[in-house]
């Protein structure tokens, strides 16, 4: 066949680009999108302060990465069963014993790539078309889309900045239908370090008990980045609750190991076997590579040893240098975070200001956006995570470079007046 006739051929078919209704339902991640705009910048030779990614600047403690390492030279380099090694699998139930007051046996764990797979999996294995997914809010950016995905309805429970961002459980009592599948809690949160007290937990759990359909999804990715006097206490340890809790935990935040895409879920077997159904058709196990790093970082002691204490003192320092200087900028509302290294400050009092050059501050994208363009410092507008009021700061970041964003952002604030009396 003749390139012409070919390209007359091409022209008269017409390729259906249509795109599933499930995709065109689901939003693209702001937190990403935002860290590669910066990422691209700073590759250009823009001096840009990326303050927006969810991830330590620590590198893997030496142990674990010599774990790593050793598994490619030993030729541990091949599939691993679907769910984890027994190895892994055991290793997380001893550390759910010892540090949450879990039991589990290793069938009723998943060992997943990243936790971000075990929530996802978890939503779409035990969610029917129309059920609904409890979200406080603010949340996780991937919560409601998740809950899209599984063809879900998310239903978003606000929580001022007044109470922490805490869930009031009469609120939550008011909005429980018999369409309510999942209530997702994350403590400590991402997006603003609050940490759930048990007692509030346990009023939480008192209301889910009369729901039978009811479960929590209980992310605690966060567990061990926690500042004391808070203390971290898993939702499956309250009575009752085990056997409708889907505990979500991982190796990322804690042990500074994002890129080695490790996370698990625990929970009652007959939902963790479903879970894993849906993983054994789609991505198989985690990395051979990563598992055998996974298992070295739980024999670095009791909530993660001294490598993690280490990385917690850095991040209190960094919130504590934070607060004191968002506490001097007027008009800005702060809630201490009791974990996690992000910041979520009400910057709504500057709404309706102009700024010269750039125009009216209308709400958190367009703050944000100010702050990349004036002040050259990268941070996540609040309307990803569901509260436009406010603005998405990470430190997990050095001091010195937290030093120089927050120069920033206070020159370029300066420029501008809070348009709300405060």
């Amino acid at each position: 066949m003749s390139a012409m006739v070919r390209a007359d051929i091409s022209e008269q078919v017409h390729v259906d680009i249509s795109l599933s209704p499930r995709v065109n339902s689901v939003k693209p991640s702001k937190t990403v999108a935002i860290t590669d705009q910066a990422t691209a910048l700073f590759q250009a030779g823009v001096p840009v302060i990326r303050l927006a990614a969810g991830e330590p600047d620590f590198d893997t403690p030496a142990v674990i990465a010599e774990a790593g390492i050793n598994a490619i030279r030993e030729g541990y380099t091949r599939y691993t069963p679907n769910a984890g090694t027994l190895e892994l699998r055991s290793a997380i139930c001893h550390k759910l014993k010892e540090e949450n007051g879990l039991t589990y046996s290793p069938d009723q764990i998943l060992v997943s790539n990243g936790a971000k797979q075990c929530i996802l999996q978890a939503v779409l294995a035990v969610c029917s078309p129309g059920d609904e997914v409890i979200i406080p809010a603010p949340f996780w950016v991937s919560y409601p889309e998740m809950a899209r995905m599984a063809d879900a309805t998310p239903v978003i429970l606000p929580t001022p900045i007044s109470k922490n961002f805490l869930l009031d459980p009469k609120l939550l009592e008011s909005k429980l239908t018999e369409k309510s599948r999942i209530l997702i809690l994350c403590s400590p949160s991402n997006p603003t370090g609050s940490v759930y007290p048990k007692k509030l937990l346990e009023e939480i759990a008192n209301i889910v008990a009369k729901h039978p359909r009811l479960l929590v999804l209980s992310d605690e990715i966060y567990e061990h980045i926690i500042y004391a006097p808070a203390i971290h206490t898993s939702f499956a340890s309250l009575p009752g609750m085990w056997e409708r809790t889907l505990t979500v935990n991982g190796f990322s935040k804690a042990f500074a190991m994002t890129g080695w895409r490790l996370g698990y879920l625990a929970g009652p077997r007959h939902f963790v076997a479903a879970c894993g159904k849906i993983q054994s058709q789609s991505t198989s196990g985690a990395s051979s590579i990563s598992q055998k790093a996974g298992f070295a970082a739980l024999g670095l002691g009791y909530a993660g040893g001294e490598a993690v204490t280490t990385m917690v003192k850095a991040f209190r320092e960094r919130r504590d240098f934070l607060v004191k200087g968002f506490s001097e900028l007027e008009g800005v509302k702060i809630s201490e975070p009791q974990g996690a290294f992000y910041l979520f400050l009400d910057f709504g009092s500057y709404y309706g200001a102009e700024a010269e050059g750039f125009g009216i501050i209308k709400d958190s994208e367009s703050l944000c956006r100010y702050l990349l363009d004036k002040a050259l410092v990268a941070l996540v507008p609040g309307d990803a995570f569901g509260d436009d009021r406010c603005i998405r700061i990470s430190y997990a970041a050095s001091l010195s470079t937290l030093q120089a964003a927050m120069e920033r952002i206070k020159q370029a604030m300066a420029i501008l007046k809070p348009a709300v009396p405060v």
